[in-house]
């Protein structure tokens, strides 16, 4: 029970302290004269993954590097599956094909730069700031593009913006909100990885799974939390937006941030099959959007109905 305790009182402290920061960093950025387009390319995605990166960075201080990697597949196969798929069922997501296709090139060379560090078997600092690198390049281009000749893409990023959370107006409160939301999410990502790695041991099971699942889609409830409430406003492609940009930024950022801070090692299990699921997922994403410039109702329940298959498979293994 005490294992549980522990792991439900990280995800919460995660959660809420997620929201914290978005809400602390968007008011302080539009304090400071920030942009919206900016805020909803950086601060927006920054701030939902930082639960993930406070676990990951965690999880591999205390050499767990199952927690730590399977966190990051685990979310991205989640984001996809789970979260895209029941966005999608709430509301049909539109596709801007300009935005899309920069994006779609973005999110699979991220998955595939994944899968070579996952094959390769060991994620060197040296590796990591190379993926930091790729990640401030993207992000500039994709922000002096937009400047020079906005379009729908821009919107999105600015609706992103419009949909996060709101702070304090005084600068002051609104930097203190973020620095608590940080606090917060790292007291809570030391009770959940504690938890976490706890349960694996009583359950007799590898951490790794543990990562797959209870980590990665507990870490992935901001986006979930973000992804829905734009489906029910109809901002569908805020919810597009919303989870292609956070798999891009799992991979370059918080893989690159967690092993330059401590190299992790790739776990054998994720090397052999879920690697190969999160390639797969990014596949029937950009082939679902292509295909009909439209992410439909029927290809959001096959992408959820994906995602209980493969969730069953883990718990069938274990």
């Amino acid at each position: 029970m005490d294992i549980w305790i522990s792991i439900g009182i990280g995800l919460v402290l995660l959660v809420v302290g997620g929201e914290l920061l978005v809400r602390g960093a968007v008011a302080s950025a539009t304090a400071l004269g920030v942009s919206p387009l900016l805020i909803g390319l950086t601060l927006v995605g920054f701030g939902t993954s930082t639960p993930e990166l406070v676990t990951s960075v965690t999880a591999a201080l205390n050499g767990s590097a199952g927690i730590a990697v399977g966190n990051v597949v685990g979310s991205n196969i989640a984001n996809i599956l789970f979260i895209l798929g029941v966005s999608a069922i709430i509301y049909p997501m539109a596709v801007n094909p300009r935005g899309f296709r920069r994006d779609a090139i973005m999110l699979s060379a991220a998955a595939l730069a994944c899968m070579g560090v996952v094959l390769y078997g060991r994620m060197s600092m040296l590796l990591g700031i190379g993926f930091l690198v790729s990640l401030v390049s993207y992000v500039v281009f994709v922000y002096v593009q937009e400047k020079r000749a906005p379009d729908e893409a821009a919107t999105v990023a600015e609706h992103r913006a419009e949909d996060a959370p709101k702070g304090p107006r005084q600068l002051t409160l609104s930097l203190a909100m973020a620095v608590g939301g940080i606090a917060i999410t790292i007291f809570g990502a030391r009770f959940l990885v504690d938890g976490s790695i706890s349960l694996a041991k009583t359950l007799g099971v590898s951490d790794t799974i543990i990562g797959l699942t209870i980590v990665a889609v507990g870490t992935s409830m901001p986006e979930l939390v973000t992804s829905v409430m734009a489906a029910l406003r109809k901002h569908a492609d805020v919810a597009y937006g919303n989870i292609v940009g956070s798999n891009i930024f799992n991979v370059l950022f918080i893989l690159g941030s967690t092993s330059i801070i401590q190299p992790i090692d790739m776990p054998a299990q994720i090397a052999h099959f879920d690697i190969w699921v999160m390639l797969v997922a990014t596949g029937l994403l950009v082939f679902f959007a292509r295909s009909g410039a439209t992410l439909q109702r029927w290809e959001g329940g096959v992408l959820l109905a994906s995602y209980c298959a493969y969730t069953g498979y883990l718990i069938s293994i274990a």
